[in-house]
């Protein structure tokens, strides 16, 4: 078997845009992505790679077949327990994530931190673009636990730099790190350039980024931040407490079984999403890159993947 190799506002509800730098429901493509069944053909070849504990399998055939009218740039559906891919588009076509650059900014942060560690709100974590929590209080502390879900939930750009700062000290070690860890984990198609992903630099491939999924999910700490719709977190401003809303749109809208995990959103990334799923004792992931419409796309994707299921 031929496998890739991984590791693996304050008084009201508010909802940020990822990287859009606005407070408001996240952006949903207006163009229709309408699907259609397409003849069953094996996928291409794909070249060999070394084998790891956790891995996607791209040897195997796609499990259902399936054509868009406006199809994603790349994509890949796989089963997250069993790493076997499901149905692909352009699965080693690297290109920009946006902000779904942060789940490897969250594992970091996950493997050198503890929850209730407090992180100085610096003036870097205050020089940010796009989206933010847009409430950190310079020169006060805030945990590792709030930041995580203001990094995960709105994708604050700020709070992946103040998280970055705390860890490595700068936000260029702290991509060194980024670009070592996905070397460990042999993420050949994964480059970082920041910790939160609105440069065009951070880039990757749906293989690489289904395996991500799975050591995220691996993560207790992550796993729970992930498959939250909302959470209340303790924050040093008046009141004590910060209301976040996550931008993931089957979360937002109630999609059965979602448990996580992260969207990304820039001009030059368009519309990405990885969608996680979990129904009976089967978990799908689904990732998007550059999709017109990622609600509706994985939508169709997932419930293609889980009637191929029972088939």
């Amino acid at each position: 078997m031929i496998l890739l190799p991984v590791a693996g506002v304050v008084s009201a509800w508010f909802l940020l845009s990822d990287n859009g730098g606005t407070i408001g429901d996240h952006a949903a493509a207006t163009a229709g992505s309408g699907a259609a069944v397409k003849a069953a053909q094996p996928p291409a070849a794909t070249p060999p790679t070394p084998g790891a504990r956790e891995a996607v399998a791209l040897e195997v055939p796609d499990v259902f077949q399936l054509r868009f009218k406006q199809p994603p740039k790349a994509a890949i559906v796989f089963d997250v327990k069993s790493g076997r891919v499901l149905w692909r588009r352009n699965p080693l076509q690297a290109m920009p994530i946006a902000s779904i650059t942060k789940l490897m900014t969250a594992l970091l942060v996950a493997e050198h931190t503890r929850n209730g560690d407090p992180v100085l709100i610096t003036p870097d974590a205050l020089h940010y673009s796009g989206s933010g929590v847009g409430l950190l209080p310079k020169g006060r502390h805030v945990s590792v636990k709030a930041l995580l879900y203001g990094l995960l939930l709105p994708s604050g750009n700020d709070a992946a730099i103040a998280l970055a700062d705390h860890v490595a000290h700068t936000q260029p070690r702290f991509v060194r790190m980024m670009n070592a860890k996905a070397r460990s984990l042999g993420l050949r198609c994964t480059h970082y350039s920041s910790p939160h992903g609105l440069e065009p630099g951070n880039r990757s491939c749906p293989a690489d980024l289904a395996a991500l999924s799975r050591v995220v999910l691996r993560r207790a700490r992550l796993a729970t931040i992930v498959r939250s719709a909302h959470a209340v977190v303790r924050f040093p401003i008046k009141g004590g407490k910060l209301w976040l809303n996550n931008t993931n749109p089957l979360l937002r809208m109630g999609y059965p079984g979602t448990i996580g995990l992260k969207t990304g959103d820039t001009d030059e990334a368009g519309h990405c999403l990885i969608a996680v799923v979990r129904r009976g004792a089967r978990t799908i992931g689904v990732v998007l890159l550059n999709s017109r419409n990622p609600q509706r796309q994985a939508r169709t994707l997932l419930a293609k993947a889980f009637r191929a299921d029972r088939a």
